[in-house]
């Protein structure tokens, strides 16, 4: 490895963000899974969740369908919404869906320099019900048009960027938040040492 590439991947490993994730839901095209890790690559978040209760879905998402992205990502695979959230309180102190609900907060309202998972849900149906009432709350990304939804992947892009954003302003960025261990264990998966 040259030591320009092993300058840049040690300057993205001190930007990621242990205290940020994505959830995502039952979504099924393969293109929005990989917008959306190119988009946690890019504002450092290091592990994404991918829930598939469907029964085959669980067999739409690979690596090769996320391009380069999943290389550089942890990702968690569940078939178990129970098992899922069990997995997420263990490293989240709130977990948020996007759902357009009477008692929704605006994404801007939100504080995202907290430990927090963002859910976001399939492309037809949104975030499931169940979902839902396990989740300590719902955010909607204000609009005013007539459509009152993104796409998956434009609205995983827009809440992650107010999320960097607001961890941007709170200092984040300037210290390694990675624990030593995960650390440590992405420099071995990544090529840095043997």
């Amino acid at each position: 490895m040259t030591p320009e590439r092993t300058e840049r991947l040690t300057n993205v490993l001190a930007k990621r963000q242990p205290g940020l994730t994505v959830v995502l839901e039952n979504v099924s095209d393969p293109h929005n899974i990989s917008a959306v890790m190119r988009t946690c690559d890019a504002v450092g978040v290091q592990d994404v969740y991918i829930l598939n209760t469907k029964i085959g879905l669980h067999e739409m998402w690979s690596a090769k369908t996320s391009s380069s992205a999943a290389k550089w990502l942890t990702v968690h695979q569940f078939t178990n919404a129970e098992e899922c959230f069990a997995a997420l309180r263990k490293k989240f102190s709130k977990i948020y869906t996007t759902h357009l609900s009477s008692d929704a907060v605006d994404l801007y309202k939100l504080s995202l320099t907290e430990s927090v998972a963002l859910v976001f849900g399939n492309e037809h149906s949104g975030v499931s019900d169940d979902i839902i009432t396990m989740a300590d709350g719902n955010f909607l990304i204000p609009q005013v048009g007539i459509i009152k939804s993104l796409n998956i992947s434009v609205a995983c892009a827009v809440s992650l960027y107010e999320a960097y954003r607001q961890k941007k302003i709170a200092g984040h960025f300037d210290n390694i938040n990675l624990p030593i261990e995960a650390y440590s264990l992405l420099k071995k998966q990544w090529g840095f040492i043997k």
